[in-house]
């Protein structure tokens, strides 16, 4: 964050977009003709301009558009992210974020901007652990890419020992350390793979959400979250959520006020 408080990094990233458009315009040549890719393009042109015309709704509007085409990128949800958090749309903001981080968990610039975006979010909200943290620094292709090729060193080293016998005793040490590469990274990947699959998190998009004792929209409300908290998801039933915030509230959340995304 700068001095005048705003984001540090919060110009879009119109030179890698434009990388991203051609990816997109050739998808939807493949997938749907030239009407969809002209669209597209359209599309894409346009959030352009309107974000630099300093029209952020509009903008953050139009480049949500593209990515219900199915077009998404790390840089599309950047600047999603960033015109939503210029509009004044803080859960959006950080739900754009969120996506991008799931494609490129690495990207300080990123981190920068969804770091700066949850401080002005007021009231208790869940925050990842320093381990899931840890575990997210690789995307979850990634982690599998990785656990594969050590797994298949392991092999390649086992069979050189029966095939070889001779080199048993050259290869003990690096066949033990790649059991032992090969154990931690399957273990790293399952808990990645169960944070990401079965803890999802719902990101508050409306100005208050009534968190109710109930999946009923004239339920008691329990607690109200505000714009921008992230809740962890507990259950769902239906068009309701019910999550918890980071001070342990429960209640129950109609998916009109949160989006559900993966777990880190």
């Amino acid at each position: 964050m700068n001095g005048n408080g705003r984001l540090p990094m919060a110009k879009c990233r119109f030179n890698v977009l434009r990388r991203c458009h051609a990816l997109l315009l050739w998808l939807a040549w493949g997938c749907a003709g030239t009407t969809f890719a002209a669209d597209v393009a359209a599309d894409f042109t346009a959030a352009n301009d309107l974000y630099a015309q300093g029209k952020f709704a509009a903008a953050a509007a139009t480049y949500e558009r593209i990515l219900q085409t199915g077009g998404q990128s790390p840089a599309l949800l950047f600047n999603c992210g960033n015109a939503e958090f210029k509009a004044g749309h803080l859960g959006r903001a950080i739900s754009a974020y969120r996506r991008a981080e799931q494609l490129t968990p690495r990207d300080a610039e990123l981190r920068a901007n969804l770091a700066f975006v949850r401080t002005q979010v007021p009231g208790a909200t869940v925050r990842e652990s320093r381990w899931r943290t840890w575990l997210g620094a690789l995307t979850l292709n990634e982690g599998a890419v990785l656990t594969a090729v050590i797994f298949w060193v392991l092999f390649a080293l086992l069979a050189a020992r029966q095939l070889r016998p001779a080199l048993i005793p050259r290869l003990r040490g690096a066949t033990r350390l790649a059991a032992a590469l090969t154990m931690l990274s399957a273990a790293a990947l399952g808990l990645q793979a169960a944070g990401h699959f079965y803890s999802p998190v719902a990101v508050v998009t409306a100005g208050e959400a009534a968190g109710r004792t109930g999946p009923l929209d004239d339920a008691q409300t329990a607690f109200t979250a505000r714009d921008g908290a992230e809740l962890r998801v507990l259950d769902q039933h239906g068009d309701w959520v019910q999550a918890a915030d980071g001070a342990g509230r429960i209640g129950w959340f109609s998916t009109r006020q949160v989006e559900v995304l993966p777990g880190a």
